[in-house]
């Protein structure tokens, strides 16, 4: 299974503001959101929060794969894209429960699975 290279785990830890989160409907329509409850969950997982999808979630349940675009304190962007698995109980459910805010619903954590990183338009994974 792929990794986050060093550098964008680092800077995955630097990141400021919201990050990006993209997916594409069965006609391949695609459906961009702004995501603040987003989490590292290990090397190979982002974990984004579902407290209010609604078109995310049926592009999710539909076979959708995705993408999480975010930038660093120093002005860096990086794109991560990969494979989405959709979880309402389980380990990374329950992770996500612990550090996302209380006031929110978590109705479920979106995992995206690590297959390419890019910084700009290099791809470096």
């Amino acid at each position: 299974m792929p990794v986050l290279p060093k550098n964008v785990s680092k800077a995955w830890d630097e990141k400021k503001g919201p990050a990006i989160f993209s997916t594409v409907d069965k006609n391949g329509v695609p459906n961009a959101i702004y995501v603040t409850c987003v989490n590292k969950f290990n090397e190979e997982t982002i974990v984004i929060a579902d407290n209010f999808f609604n078109k995310t979630q049926k592009n999710i349940l539909a076979g959708s794969k995705g993408s999480i675009l975010f930038i660093t304190d120093k002005d860096e962007s990086f794109q991560i894209k990969g494979t989405i698995e959709y979880f309402i109980e389980g380990n990374i459910f329950d992770d996500m429960k612990k550090w996302n805010p209380k006031q929110h619903p978590g109705h479920a954590a979106t995992a995206l699975k690590v297959e390419e990183v890019y910084s700009g338009s290099e791809k470096i994974l």
